[in-house]
């Protein structure tokens, strides 16, 4: 039984609620809530129907310092999936916001340190059935909120090819992984780029894919309407072998919309000639960015002309305006669903994890150890929602809706559209003793191109393009039509060969 309040605490309540209740009204309403009180208690009797957790597993290690040269995992395991299955063979790295039964899942912070779910996530499920083999938990930045790699709270992760250097987030340890070949595959998540970021900075694949084609049930949320689950991979067959395992409605993700998975892997080897890519003008000159990777991608457009696509340059002034239209949407409602609302909120239907909202509902009490990026983010977005009545969200929404069309207008002349993943290549990690200043502008220094895709739910691809003269990465981004990914394989394995046959030839 629910244990009931005095009519004092109904008193208490109601000034919470900018309610004068006096004594009586306070007694009154309290005998009104019997009933009420009686349905909730029945509630509290019933057992949840949670899914399933059925393949063999063990609670795993947190891996020495000699075990984890990159500081990537969070803890080790062996989860053997389904014999046979498209994924049969593969090994995989589960980013830590996604939960895996009996394995802890702690989304990068402390806050969440040592909880552990009842459930499988939709997608740690369905990779299972096809075969794939679960290694561990890769970390991700602190509550996914940082581009770089330096916010969680187990440490700095270490990009593996180019050493002391950003592999770029949330999503780092997963890409860290993939790029040392210490897995074949690994899920990430993207709500700003975090997919893509790190594929870009550690020269790997990652698809961020239609917003709600990949179910979410199961993913430590930030904002349903930028949520997106996607793989990252070494090569483009691989990612799309992946997508084609974790696509398609699970019947409890709200943000999904019923569209099916399809063969991906059938857009890779269809022929160049003839494919329409728009070279979009404001992806390019950023500031801050770097001219060498600006000049990469405009070689990488050039190529894929001498192949037979045709390749125009396009312009999209919305485009630049992208990630000012996605902060509000990012910022505020991450600070209600994930924070206010304990990371599932109301008006909204889907698995909730009890456990999960009992864990997650201590952030207030534990605030003070967040990131730098986490209390800035969450400091704006407290400020703009509570002092502005939500007034910015909404308008970014409704700007959304332009930026929306202004992506479908040109891709309805276009088959894909084409920038840098990122403006600049990897960095230099912060230092143990850098200022605040430094510890955020590496985290989101470089977000404008991956971020306006977030919130207009388009599908996106970073693919290796090559390296700076210095030998570090360069993400070459496709933008396409929704749930045309894999026109976007096409395109990205086209990229993918024209740089082998540079290697080559070098």
């Amino acid at each position: 039984m629910i244990d009931r309040p005095e009519a004092s605490d109904v008193r208490a309540a109601g000034a919470e609620l900018g309610l004068a209740l006096s004594a009586e009204d306070s007694a009154s309403f309290l005998g009104l809530m019997g009933g009420l009180f009686e349905a909730y208690d029945l509630v509290d009797e019933m057992e949840s129907p949670l899914p399933p957790a059925t393949y063999d597993r063990s609670p795993g290690v947190r891996p020495d310092p000699a075990d984890n040269p990159f500081n990537a995992w969070v803890v080790k395991t062996e989860i053997k999936g389904a014999p046979g299955g498209k994924l049969s063979g593969k090994t995989v790295a589960i980013k830590d916001n996604v939960n895996v039964a009996g394995v802890t899942m702690e989304n990068g912070s402390t806050i969440l340190e040592g909880y552990v779910p009842e459930t499988d996530a939709t997608i740690v499920t369905r990779l299972l059935e096809a075969g794939a083999d679960i290694h561990g938990k890769a970390v991700c930045e602190y509550y996914c909120a940082s581009g770089g790699s330096h916010t969680s709270a187990s440490g700095l992760v270490e990009n593996p090819v180019v050493p002391g250097h950003n592999a770029g987030g949330s999503s780092s340890g997963s890409a860290v992984l993939v790029a040392a070949g210490i897995v074949d595959m690994a899920t990430g998540g993207d709500q700003g780029g975090s997919i893509r970021i790190p594929a870009s900075f550690c020269g790997v694949v990652g698809l961020k894919p239609t917003h709600g084609l990949v179910p979410y049930t199961g993913i430590f949320p930030v904002e349903l309407t930028v949520d997106h689950a996607g793989p990252i991979t070494r090569t483009v067959a691989d990612n799309a072998l992946m997508l084609e395992v974790m696509a398609g409605p699970d019947g409890l993700d709200p943000r999904q919309t019923g569209a099916p998975s399809q063969a991906y892997p059938e857009g890779i080897g269809v022929p160049t000639r003839g494919l329409k890519v728009g070279v979009v003008a404001q992806g390019f000159g950023h500031p801050g960015g770097e001219a060498e990777v600006d000049a990469r991608i405009h070689e990488v457009a050039e190529r894929l002309g001498t192949q037979g696509a045709e390749v125009e340059e396009v312009s999209m002034p919305l485009h630049a305006a992208g990630a000012a239209i996605w902060t509000p949407i990012f910022l505020e409602g991450a600070t209600e669903l994930m924070m206010r609302q304990n990371a599932y909120g109301t008006n909204m239907k889907g698995v909730f994890l009890e456990s999960l909202l009992e864990k997650q509902s201590q952030w207030k009490a534990r605030s003070n150890e967040m990131s730098e990026t986490l209390k800035l983010g969450l400091l704006m977005g407290h400020y703009m929602s509570s002092r502005h009545k939500g007034r910015y969200y909404g308008k970014a929404q409704n700007l959304n809706r332009l930026l929306t069309a202004a992506y479908d207008d040109l891709l309805a002349k276009c088959d894909v559209l084409l920038m840098p993943t990122t403006p600049m290549a990897t960095h230099p990690l912060p230092g143990p003793d850098a200022p605040r200043e430094t510890i955020v502008e590496r985290a989101f220094a470089m977000i404008p191109n991956t971020a306006p895709s977030c919130a207009t739910g388009h599908p996106s691809i970073s693919v290796p393009a090559g390296t700076t003269d210095d030998g570090r990465p360069i993400g070459a981004m496709f933008i396409g039509r929704k749930l045309e990914e894999k026109t976007l394989y096409r395109a990205a394995a086209a990229v993918e060969q024209l740089s082998f046959q540079k290697m080559t030839a070098e």
